[in-house]
């Protein structure tokens, strides 16, 4: 709670912890440019090479393999391009992307329109691996072994549903296809390991972890996996981005997401609890309440759901001025309420795509806060039951 307010909307920007505040405070004092050989560019250089080895110790990553970027859409328009490797790397021929993927993976490609093809999910959101199987065999017996790109994410950024990354990764590994893996909604909440990517690369964002925002890390799994540079000019990131560090919220990042790791066992279990409690009370409000990839493993700390009748618009506006901040799903399109996606990937009725809301809890939501939400969320209801009476009422009249 904040100001009397309730937010429940962690999976768009989580709020800035402590220890990210306090490494940027201290990074803030070092006036030093980390590409200077002088003393003070050598202090730069030192806080930002300790916060590559403090997030490769979280990813399981070789510190040389971590590249900063501005986040996650700048990071999947660097690694979603046919060239990668060496400059006489033969060009990537495909790209599969799984059909639920983030719009940064879905649009921020370079791959021409018809190398692209969308992995099918089912109705919970989970890749259709039978597919993904049939299309990296035929693939590979078309151009050989390592000549398709996949991208699928670890956790969905709307309804919180987990990828099976262990057999994508086989799958992946017996075609020799590189994986670039969505890692920003999976960070510093469930284990991860670069080195399940194999060739390939995971990303992920610093203010959805409680870093800052507009400062991100791509994390490499091995050295034959390198798109060219996005950003040219400068030698800066070993020639991989352009541009003068931003030292202050590379610290930012490494220290949030160094927080979050070391405590996600417990925050997973917390999560969790409070998951059940508003997921029974949204039940109890209506029978018809439809809470979106249930029936498999989803992050703890989100649920998307609908209220079958209630559009989404209208259910975020009345929940704003009832002082509770939550989404209809992807914070990434200027504000709008639009339709999802990632709903309709899964192939959910128009009706309930229509009406979906997701609540995502972080490191201090509490009973209250999920509480005060189904209080919201009651009141919507009941407003929306007795407008259908009076609706009801003045049709009779008329009749």
């Amino acid at each position: 709670m904040s100001g009397g307010r309730t937010y429940l909307d962690w999976n768009a920007t989580a709020p800035l912890r402590p220890e990210a505040r306090a490494a940027m405070l201290a990074a803030l004092d070092c006036v030093g440019n980390a590409s200077s050989p002088h003393a003070e560019g050598r202090r730069a250089r030192a806080l930002m090479e300790g916060a590559r080895e403090q997030i490769a110790a979280c990813l399981g990553a070789d510190p040389r393999r971590v590249s900063f970027t501005s986040g996650a859409t700048e990071a999947a328009n660097w690694l979603l391009r046919p060239n990668i490797g060496t400059p006489s790397s033969k060009p990537l021929d495909l790209l599969l992307v799984a059909a639920t993927e983030h719009a940064c993976v879905l649009e921020g490609h370079r791959f021409a329109a018809g190398r692209v093809e969308r992995i099918p999910v089912d109705g919970d959101g989970i890749v259709d691996l039978a597919w993904l199987e049939r299309r990296l065999a035929e693939a590979v017996a078309r151009q050989g072994p390592g000549t398709t790109l996949v991208a699928v994410q670890a956790a969905n950024n709307e309804t919180g549903v987990l990828q099976p990354l262990a057999p994508i990764a086989g799958l992946l590994a017996a075609a020799r296809a590189p994986w670039v893996c969505d890692a920003v909604q999976a960070a510093g909440r469930i284990p991860l390991d670069v080195k399940a990517i194999g060739r390939g690369a995971l990303f992920l964002s610093g203010h959805k972890l409680g870093g800052p925002k507009g400062v991100g890390a791509v994390v490499f799994g091995s050295d034959d996996f390198y798109p060219e540079a996005l950003l040219r000019g400068g030698g800066q990131e070993r020639r991989r981005r352009a541009g003068t560090e931003n030292v202050a919220a590379i610290a930012g990042l490494a220290a949030a997401l160094a927080a979050a790791t070391s405590e996600a066992g417990e925050a997973g279990r917390r999560s969790q609890r409070l998951q059940r409690r508003f997921e029974t009370g949204l039940r109890s409000l209506s029978s018809e309440a439809m809470i979106f990839g249930e029936a498999v493993p989803r992050l703890a700390n989100t649920t998307c759901f609908a209220l079958p009748g209630i559009a989404a618009e209208t259910a975020l506006i009345a929940l704003d001025l009832d002082g509770v901040a939550v989404s209809s799903g992807s914070a990434c399109s200027s504000g709008k309420v639009a339709n999802s996606q990632v709903l309709e990937a899964m192939q959910a009725a128009p009706a309930l795509r229509a009406s979906a809301l997701r609540v995502s809890s972080g490191r201090t939501s509490g009973e209250a806060e999920i509480d005060a939400c189904l209080a919201a969320l009651r009141r919507l209801v009941e407003g929306q039951a007795k407008r259908h009476l009076v609706r009801a009422k003045g049709a009779r009249k008329v009749a």
